[in-house]
């Protein structure tokens, strides 16, 4: 259907939501770890080039691409970073990105769609002005954009809102329908209104809204991708498990218990926190979720990042780490997907990818019916 480019590749999570019918020209990464991850899923993939962005220019690119995708690096306009936000180290990769989209656009060759994606931190990142930036840049490379904020539970059982802002270039005719003249829920929501309605009048002359249809209810459940035999953790003993839930305070231990009434296996996503006690004294507290749906993923940078979850069997309650193929799971990857085989490799892999059904929907929904073009009026009759 189109070709593409995809920068911060990682394992290639936003080629698996593009699917079989789009041609990837070209992809990067700087992590050679998920350099190896790439070629393990797609191939020898010689379109790969396992490199700082930095350092690629537009003469290093084949083909002229529909689609350039970049879900650059999001540790600095997290709200877990350190604020530093498109001027950090890491985020601001951004502004590289942008210098190869506009040396293909020097050559001729610019693309027909531009997609980045990052966390929502970047609504609120130093005041909304890194936002800005965002929207600017799109708008002076001449783009007509628009800004979505979806969350992946809407496809598989993970709580990760992520933003995406979706930009065509402005000679491209828009189907009938794939934009509205107002937001509307659930992809538009308040803080993204919040920060639109920031924007300098100039850039928001080339926003719009797109019109996404919302999928079908999700069937699945968190208990659904859980493995009873995991390769890369094992369950914890018995003791570690009721040490985890001496740890809880009363509101979660009768979560737990009200679970093992629920006639089914449920699954929930524990987490760690330092909480102050009835006496003001620091302490550390095992939270839990149960709402068929796993906490955010996130890169293992420590201990408490690292998902535990507490299964429950009527009476019967067992703990461990989650597992690297269940993170896969969660990310919307199939089970043939090849993970690293280290455990923090394939949970930094896929805690640090695009969940793979968000690009499939954003695929049907906006760049497949772009690079198809408005209808004819007699077709559309």
């Amino acid at each position: 259907m189109g070709s593409f480019y995809e920068f911060f590749a990682g394992g290639g999570m936003a080629r698996a939501g593009l699917g079989e019918d789009w041609t990837c020209l070209f992809a990067n990464d700087f992590d050679p770890k998920k350099g190896d991850a790439y070629r393990a899923n797609w191939g020898d993939a010689g379109e790969l080039q396992v490199e700082d962005i930095r350092k690629l220019n537009a003469a290093h690119l084949p083909g002229s691409p529909d689609l350039v995708w970049g879900s650059f690096p999001c540790q600095d306009l997290s709200l877990a970073g350190v604020g530093a936000g498109l001027a950090g180290e890491r985020s601001g990769a951004f502004y590289p990105f942008w210098d190869v989209v506009r040396g293909l656009a020097a050559d001729s060759r610019s693309p027909k769609l531009v997609a980045v994606e990052n966390v929502c931190g970047s609504l609120t990142s130093h005041g909304g002005e890194d936002f800005k930036a965002i929207c600017k840049t799109f708008s002076e490379a001449g783009y007509r954009y628009g800004a979505l904020v979806i969350n992946a539970d809407l496809f598989v059982p993970q709580s990760r809102p992520r933003l995406f802002v979706i930009g065509v270039r402005n000679d491209m005719e828009l189907p009938c329908g794939l934009t509205s003249p107002r937001p509307s829920e659930p992809f538009h929501t308040k803080a993204l209104l919040r920060a639109v309605d920031s924007l300098p009048p100039k850039v928001r002359a080339n926003m719009v809204w797109w019109n996404l249809a919302a999928p079908e209810a999700r069937k699945d459940v968190f208990a659904d991708l859980i493995e009873e035999t995991p390769d890369s953790v094992d369950w914890h003993t018995p003791a570690e498990t009721n040490k985890l839930l001496a740890m809880m305070s009363k509101v979660n231990k009768a979560k737990v218990d009200e679970a093992k009434k629920a006639g089914r296996r449920i699954v929930g996503g524990v987490y760690r926190r330092t909480r102050f006690d009835e006496k003001g004294v620091k302490v550390q507290r095992a939270e839990v979720r149960f709402d068929d749906v796993a906490g955010c993923l996130r890169t293992p940078a420590g201990g408490s990042s690292r998902q535990t979850i507490l299964v429950i069997d009527g009476p019967k309650v067992r703990s461990r780490l989650i597992s690297a193929r269940e993170t896969a799971r969660l990310m919307g990857l199939k089970d043939d997907y090849v993970l690293p085989h280290r455990y923090n490799d394939a949970y930094h892999l896929t805690g640090d990818g695009v969940a793979a059904p968000v690009v499939a929907h954003l695929r049907r929904e906006i760049f497949e019916p772009v690079l198809a073009g408005p209808v004819p009026y007699e077709q559309a009759a």
